[in-house]
């Protein structure tokens, strides 16, 4: 098939990657606009934009898909995928918003018997959980113990298109949002390939009811209410490693935290945020519900992330010290 691509980050790139290496051609690429990046501050393509200028295929950045906000540049991108006689258009992570004329641009998938199913979207949950912005960490932090990839065909709804495969994967208590995105970002490539290889094994399927959304993360959702109880605190860690991170205050500087666990069986009187033990094994801090926090990484301002038995030889906490 010829193939329209369409996403940004590394979790994207895996599956143009698949797309490259598979019989099918991949005649253009629609990635975001380079970003600042780093302390620097300097413009940065992403990872889809990097992969496709690798081997040579035509990549366009537009600020918008629509023509009354992208102006001149967008309407070249629409001409331009036009002229592509695509078969099938392919989302992963893009980051803007594909109007429906967008979605209706290549011939089809399988036109004679679904002709409306032009565009396919690699959806990182098990729909209709999670649709939205951020459904590998929202997973985590609701303390999921599965998720996976959806492909659905897209529609102009917020990832309410039918379904057409679905797999799981669990959620172990040790994954970040970076672990989990690694490996559904492998799952979600492989199954694209399998898809386009024989779409007609896969027919649209309504999504269920019972749908929730997957709002993005914010950099204020970060601080940690030591008032919860520790599994949730834990997981919260988790779900925003590695961006935008976990924070709380230690006297007059900002720790942020890139590894907690809770302790099992383990209560305190304390008030939460009270550092109940510090050694090289962990941080013990009390949350809610009397509950116990094992902190195992962290990072000062400035400095570089820490496992707990390198992060103490430089800054000793007290027992009773206060986490804000």
């Amino acid at each position: 098939m010829r193939v329209i691509f369409a996403g940004t980050p590394e979790f994207a790139a895996k599956a143009l990657e698949a797309l490259i290496q598979s019989e099918h051609e991949v005649v253009m690429v629609l990635s975001q606009p380079d970003r600042p990046a780093g302390r620097g501050r300097k413009l940065k393509e992403s990872a889809v934009k990097a992969l496709a200028k690798q081997h040579n295929i035509p990549v366009y950045t537009p600020l918008s898909l629509r023509v009354e906000k992208g102006g001149e540049e967008t309407a070249e991108v629409l001409t331009k995928m036009q002229e592509a006689k695509a078969d099938v258009l392919v989302v992963a992570a893009y980051g803007l918003i594909v109007p429906q004329f967008v979605l209706d641009i290549p011939s089809g998938v399988l036109p004679q018997k679904f002709p409306t199913l032009k565009a396919v979207n690699i959806h990182g949950s098990l729909l209709p959980e999670w649709r939205g912005a951020a459904p590998i960490a929202r997973a985590i932090e609701r303390g999921d113990k599965e998720t996976g990839i959806t492909l659905m065909q897209m529609d102009a709804g917020l990832d309410t298109g039918p379904m057409l495969m679905k797999r799981s994967v669990e959620i172990t208590p040790e994954d970040t949002a970076g672990d989990l995105t690694e490996t559904l970002s492998r799952l979600g490539a492989e199954m694209l390939i399998e898809y386009l290889r024989n779409p007609e094994a896969y027919p649209p399927i309504s999504q269920p009811e019972g749908a929730t959304y997957a709002s993005k993360l914010s950099k204020a959702e970060g601080k940690i209410d030591w008032t919860a109880s520790a599994d949730k605190i834990a997981d919260k860690v988790r779900a925003f490693n590695p961006v935008p991170g976990c924070f709380c205050a230690c006297g007059d500087e900002v720790l942020k935290i890139w590894m907690a666990f809770a302790e099992p069986g383990k209560k305190t009187g304390e008030t939460p945020g009270t550092v109940i033990e510090s050694s090289a094994k962990g941080i013990l801090v009390a949350c809610g519900d009397s509950t116990v926090l094992r902190i195992t990484r962290l990072q000062r301002p400035g400095g570089k992330q820490l496992d707990v038995r390198d992060f103490i030889t430089g800054h000793a906490f007290s027992k009773g010290e206060v986490l804000k």
